[in-house]
């Protein structure tokens, strides 16, 4: 294939198709169900859906079928399948529903708000994971403008990845036998270290969530009346959490929430902390002279990827600062997230995290946790020779150096549950939330230029694929 007629393929598609799309995307408000509840009746995740559908019926692709599947009462799923004159199938990942708003947009921008500054699609959603249908469509196109023949691909866009892919194990019991035996799964929902590069990820972290609630009064009464005899909920709530966390350290405590580091594992963390140095942490941005947890980089790397940590990611129970009076509140509410290391069974953490929480409540106070995600991480399989030297040439190819390897801190449950269904499946694991792509948060962005090359990737990579089976 050549490479060099591949990248301008893609990147026409991209200025003249993709981009247009992404923008418009970008402009729906698809919050996953977890963060709108009403999400059927307010109509958003169908907008998004339809819009990635007619997108995909308009290009000319010769047998291929775009389907949106639907099951009752569950988030939708676009199915694409196309056939193949090389053995296999090929699995694309991708989904479109989004993370809810996030404050802290600088002015200009916002969630729903596309912006292009340079190389830089501004707005929630592109690069987590909207661009991903049409980048997969994309490199399939590439192959065939080129004549290049690849094996059978399916795709399989959720709408409920960023609430836990909850309604996904539905459609793949629903959808087995139209897809098949899969001998290799491309997950473009992931990061990546530089935009110098193709980054395959090697392993993701796991989630248990839920919401922590402490309640010592059935109403707030006059602190000055009531401070020293009834006790803070909120003083509470950092009791419970320090079961969890060394507050000093921010080390997680229990040992369930632990497990070992493969070597191979922290081989990897070792080289890409010398490739990337302070890169590594200096990509956040820090406030004022805040430092970083730990200063060694291959530390860093496996504290983000292979370690468990505990964020507060809201609260409820805690007036705003203007409306604030001098009354000890009734209750506190934090919702928890808890990163646990990809071997950790992430139902079993979500009730260990229960249990430890509503033990022996201090003061007798009424405690409670209320778990609402529990997902698993993921190890990647031993990579077959063939996909290492494939990513390596596809991105010596598109970039002019070597893929590299690494494990991510964030979750995508869809990997461990086709990891149990496909287990002799090969998986290339990446995608664009590079150095302050903020995925989540306030100015999310996803990089177009190094869109465009990780989806020529993405196209040699399958080529390579269809070489393999043919020769095989």
């Amino acid at each position: 294939m050549n490479a060099d007629a591949a990248r301008d393929f893609v990147s026409a598609l991209w200025d003249r198709e993709i981009v247009p799309r992404l923008t418009e995307y970008i402009r729906i408000a698809c919050k996953s169900p977890h963060f709108d509840s009403a999400w059927e009746a307010n109509g958003y995740i169908e907008q998004a859906v339809q819009l990635a559908s007619q997108w995909c019926q308009r290009q000319s692709v010769p047998g291929m079928t775009v389907e949106i599947v639907r099951l009752p009462g569950r988030t939708p799923l676009l199915f694409l399948e196309i056939p193949g004159d090389a053995p296999g199938t090929v699995l694309l990942y991708g989904h479109l529903d989004k993370q809810p708003e996030m404050t802290g947009w600088r002015e200009g921008l916002g969630p729903w708000q596309p912006v292009i500054e340079g190389d830089k699609l501004y707005g929630r959603g592109g690069a987590d994971d909207g661009y991903a249908v049409f980048a997969s469509l994309a490199a399939v196109m590439a192959l065939r403008a080129q004549g290049i023949v690849h094996a059978r691909c399916v795709a399989m866009i959720e709408c409920c990845e960023e609430s836990g892919s909850y309604d996904l194990p539905y459609y793949l019991e629903a959808l087995s036998a139209r897809v098949g035996a899969v001998d290799l799964v491309i997950g473009l929902d992931s990061g990546c270290g530089n935009y110098d590069q193709l980054w395959f990820t090697t392993s993701l972290r796991g989630i248990a969530a839920g919401t922590l609630r402490v309640d010592v009064l059935t109403e707030g009464v006059h602190s000055g009346d009531a401070s020293g005899l009834v006790p803070s909920s909120f003083r509470i709530a950092r009791m419970l959490l320090d079961r969890i966390e060394d507050a000093r350290t921010g080390r997680i405590l229990p040992a369930e929430f632990h497990c070992p580091i493969p070597q191979e594992r922290l081989e990897q963390a070792r080289a890409v902390g010398a490739m990337l140095g302070v890169d590594v942490v200096r990509k956040y941005p820090f406030a004022g002279a805040t430092s970083a947890m730990v200063d060694d980089p291959a530390q860093a790397v496996l504290n983000r990827t292979w370690r468990p940590f505990l964020s507060v990611v809201g609260a409820n129970g805690l007036p705003p600062i203007a409306n604030a009076g001098n009354v000890l509140r009734p209750y506190t509410e934090l919702k928890l997230s808890l990163r646990i290391p990809p071997l950790i069974d992430g139902a079993q953490a979500t009730r260990d995290l229960k249990r430890i929480l509503e033990a022996d409540p201090p003061y007798g106070a009424k405690v409670s946790f209320q778990a609402d995600q529990g997902a698993s991480g993921w190890d990647a399989p031993a990579l077959a020779p063939w996909l290492l030297e494939a990513s390596h040439g596809a991105s010596e190819a598109v970039f002019g150096k070597p893929a590299a390897m690494v494990g991510e801190g964030g979750t995508i449950p869809f990997m461990g549950m086709l990891g149990k269904h496909f287990p002799q499946a090969q998986f290339l694991i990446t995608g664009v939330l590079g150095p302050h792509s903020n995925a989540h948060g306030p100015n999310e962005f996803i990089h177009i230029a190094y869109a465009k090359r990780l989806t020529a990737c993405v196209a040699l990579v399958l080529a390579a694929h269809a070489k393999r089976g043919r020769e095989g």
